[in-house]
């Protein structure tokens, strides 16, 4: 087996295909990446059993087909310190032979028969959405899941689609991201007997293989797993299983009251509100006025603070304490220039944080004793 590949395009390749790649696995054979050689194109592939995802790489120089397992932190190693613009690989026997320019490295291969394959995207039935569009959906939602927590259902994002609507939903029980957007088929709509649950790692994965340029990403959802489809990639995972909370019933249906925020100033304030907390007294009283939000921390082993901005509001005074780090995982994910909605009922009620793009953040205060 033997091939040519540009250099830059290759190390992208490993470095998102590692995304997969388990550091700590009792099956050592997983610390590879398989790589696939055609005429003309490369696949990569890698997987911890859970996720998985194969890279396809066109316009590669093949002379000769084949298969080889690729240690691949080492490889990303070799590949990041590589300064020509091409690099060559040739198995002989049970090595592997890497050069570019002026450097050569040689190292040991293992046996690819004896790794998992991810199968090409065949699906005939699937959800097309917009690759930009995805893409901005899983940033602001993936940060509201719980990978720890024993309810797994938490530990992903719900995709749940009604007509040419899709939506993305993830929580931790304390506060929840909802993102709504515009979608179409091809085929036959999915009917689940439930809405899948997608694992937080493979919506990462999806995330981070999609480029600039790709224009779709195709979602087949099957019984008991999901293949995405995005530009280079085919990205596979199981679903999660356990039942998803009934997030309708989180989401606030009325407020008392309504305000408009820019995110760059409020997200300001948030940030300097947090410096002055700390594990025990984690929680920022926002406090709501005539003309002025003012944010009140305190903390015995740090001190306190107080931080105002000017906002465009003339109803009752209402405050309501909030863990800031939840603020600002929501205002982190948006344009600096955007306005949002803030909704509350009142200062032991969730409240709603909404933009004019189908984003909507529901977030439970903290006790007042705190």
């Amino acid at each position: 087996m033997k091939l040519t590949c540009n250099c830059a395009i290759l190390a992208n390749a490993f470095q998102t295909v590692s995304g997969v790649v388990p550091s700590r696995t009792p099956k050592e054979i997983l610390k590879n990446v398989k790589l696939e050689v055609f005429e003309n194109s490369i696949a990569l592939i890698g997987t911890d059993q859970e996720v998985g995802i194969r890279y396809v790489i066109q316009d590669v120089d093949t002379a000769e087909a084949g298969e080889l397992l690729l240690p691949a932190s080492r490889i990303i190693a070799i590949l990041r310190e590589l300064r020509d613009e091409t690099v060559m690989l040739e198995s002989t026997g049970d090595t592997v032979r890497i050069k570019s320019g002026h450097s050569e490295f040689e190292l040991p291969l293992e046996d690819p028969a004896e790794f998992p394959s991810i199968s090409e995207f065949d699906a005939e039935n699937y959800i097309i959405v917009e690759a930009a569009t995805i893409r901005q959906m899983i940033r602001r939602t993936i940060f509201a899941t719980d990978t720890e927590s024993t309810r797994y259902a938490l530990g992903g994002i719900l995709v749940e689609t009604e007509g040419e609507s899709i939506k993305l939903v993830a929580t931790d029980s304390r506060r929840l991201a909802l993102m709504s957007a515009s979608c179409s088929y091809k085929g036959e709509p999915p009917t689940p007997e439930s809405p899948p649950v997608i694992p937080a790692k493979a919506m990462s994965m999806i995330e981070r293989s999609l480029s600039d340029d790709d224009k779709e990403v195709h979602i087949a959802i099957r019984d008991n797993d999901i293949l995405i489809r995005s530009g280079h990639s085919t990205i596979y995972s199981r679903l999660v299983e356990g039942r998803f909370p009934k997030y309708d019933a989180v989401i606030p249906k009325q407020s008392e009251v309504s305000l408009q925020l820019v995110v760059d100033p409020f997200y300001s304030a948030v940030r300097q509100a947090q410096i002055v907390t700390d594990q025990e007294s984690r929680g920022v009283n926002f406090n709501f006025a005539p003309g002025l939000l003012s944010l009140d921390s305190r903390a015995s082993t740090v001190g306190q603070s107080r931080v105002e901005v000017p906002i465009s509001y003339d109803g009752p005074e209402i405050s309501i304490t909030f863990d800031p780090r939840f603020v600002a995982e929501f205002l982190r994910v948006l344009e600096p220039e955007k306005q949002i909605t803030l909704e509350l009922t009142d200062g032991e009620s969730a409240a709603a944080l909404k933009t004019d793009d189908g984003y909507i953040y529901v977030i439970m205060p903290l006790s007042r004793d705190r």
